[in-house]
């Protein structure tokens, strides 16, 4: 068989269902043994009606990503279910993606992102300060999630919106992203065919509009009196048509985005601090040295470098986005294999990030493979923690800011005694995130 002209092969298939009815509760576990099987080499999944390609190997994450993405779209498998939450705008493709990444690429610069840290970090020291109750037991995502969600919402919706519709959009979203997980699976299924979670899922929906559609109708009122992402927004979209739902699209997500990355990620910043005493040593120093008892400021960041670099790894082994699938708009060829038009492609920073090829014990959480001059030998696609190519995550740096103030801004006041009594091991949502019902204390570093 040929490709254009080139000899060409068939993809192995690996049996995949079994696997993941033997891992029923952790699914995650069962791409990890397909990977393990594939060996970086690229493989079909065996889901019955459904057999996407598991595509692990930077090579060919390349190839999708960046040197033929405009043949990769997002659609079916994971986007299709979550269509009615995220719209048509920079988490969709075409031309719609295309408008809106014109439109926000200039407002997430460094330089502007920069110019809200500060501001960021008065807020996440006044919500610590006032949210944390020392000694109280709760659950690890809740808590970082009534830290993150309004330091977002404030920052990008503006200053004006009510506690009230904070506390609406934190729960929504969290549905959002988790009650359609089951339809990750099976993505054959027909909207028509009602699944669990389809009901809240769209419940979710209609109270995120609830919120986001007024704070719109609002900034266009105000004019151009104001700077947040809001009145960016409508400034820039003023003359479309349909602008109202343009707009409602980017503005669910970018915050859809931003929180639900920032919550996924720094809810494992605590079990990996349990688990390696001797790291959380260090981190616990360079707070102590640097910070002090607070609070965190902007000056601080730089001189937190081992804590980067606790973050860098942390999104190795802990990638919140942890599939990425694509769908081939035209047959093409990977390496040798023909890939046919329609065809799935499910990428994962999650299993590249463990390829043995390229990391040096990859399943082992190491913060010094990111040093200071400490260059990673490899491919530049072996880490993609946010995507890469022209789809790569427009705020990476938004994101490194927010987890440094943030698990310092915890650290100089508190230290975490987390409550669990085995391995915490990833369950199954559009993030990767660690079992619901994870709890933990915070007790005074005077008292720890």
């Amino acid at each position: 068989m040929t490709f254009g002209g080139v000899p060409v092969r068939e993809a192995r298939t690996l049996p995949f269902l079994r696997s993941l009815a033997r891992h029923a509760r952790t699914p995650v576990q069962a791409f990890e043994d397909a990977s393990n099987r594939a060996g970086g080499e690229l493989v079909r999944l065996n889901m019955g009606p459904f057999r996407p390609y598991l595509v692990t190997h930077p090579d060919h994450v390349q190839h999708i990503l960046k040197t033929n993405q405009p043949n990769y779209v997002r659609s079916g498998m994971f986007w299709d279910p979550l269509a009615p939450l995220l719209g048509q705008g920079i988490l969709s493709d075409g031309e719609g993606w295309a408008a809106s990444r014109k439109i926000l690429q200039p407002v997430f610069t460094a330089r502007y992102l920069n110019s809200l840290t500060e501001r960021m970090a008065e807020i996440i020291d006044r919500l610590v300060e006032t949210t944390v109750v020392p000694g109280r037991r709760f659950d690890v995502a809740q808590g970082i999630s009534d830290l993150i969600h309004p330091t977002i919402v404030r920052l990008f919706l503006g200053a004006t919106i009510s506690d009230s519709d904070i506390e609406r959009l934190a729960p929504a979203y969290d549905t959002g992203v988790t009650a359609r997980s089951i339809r990750l699976l099976l993505p054959f299924a027909p909207e028509r065919l009602p699944l669990p979670g389809d009901g809240a899922f769209k419940q979710a929906v209609k109270t995120i509009d609830e919120v986001v559609y007024p704070r719109i109708r609002y900034a266009r009122a105000r004019g151009g009196e104001a700077v947040d992402l809001v009145s960016r927004l409508v400034s820039a979209r003023r003359d479309e048509a349909s602008a109202d739902r343009l707009i409602r699209d980017d503005m669910v997500a970018i915050h859809g985005a931003a929180t639900e990355t920032s919550v996924t990620a720094l809810t494992w910043v605590w079990p990996v601090l349990d688990a390696h005493p001797q790291i959380a040593a260090k981190v616990y120093e360079e707070v102590r040295r640097v910070v002090g008892r607070g609070p965190v400021t902007v000056a601080h960041l730089p001189e937190l470098t081992y804590l980067k670099m606790f973050v860098d790894e942390l999104v190795r082994l802990y990638p919140p986005g942890w599939i990425l699938p694509r769908t081939a708009a035209r047959a093409d060829r990977i390496g040798d294999t023909e890939i046919a038009a329609g065809s799935t492609m499910v990428l994962s920073p999650y299993l590249t990030h463990r390829l043995p090829e390229f990391w040096d014990r990859p399943h082992e959480f190491d913060p010094e493979r990111f040093a200071p001059g400490n260059e990673r030998a490899g491919h530049r696609y072996a880490y993609f923690p946010f995507a890469a190519g022209p789809h790569v995550c427009l705020g990476p740096h938004l994101f490194l800011m927010e987890a440094l103030l943030l698990i310092a801004g915890i650290l100089c006041r508190f230290r975490p005694v987390l409550h669990t009594t085995g391995p915490v091991t990833p369950r199954l949502a559009s993030t990767l995130r660690p079992p619901a019902g994870l709890s933990m204390t915070l007790v005074p570093v005077e008292h720890a």
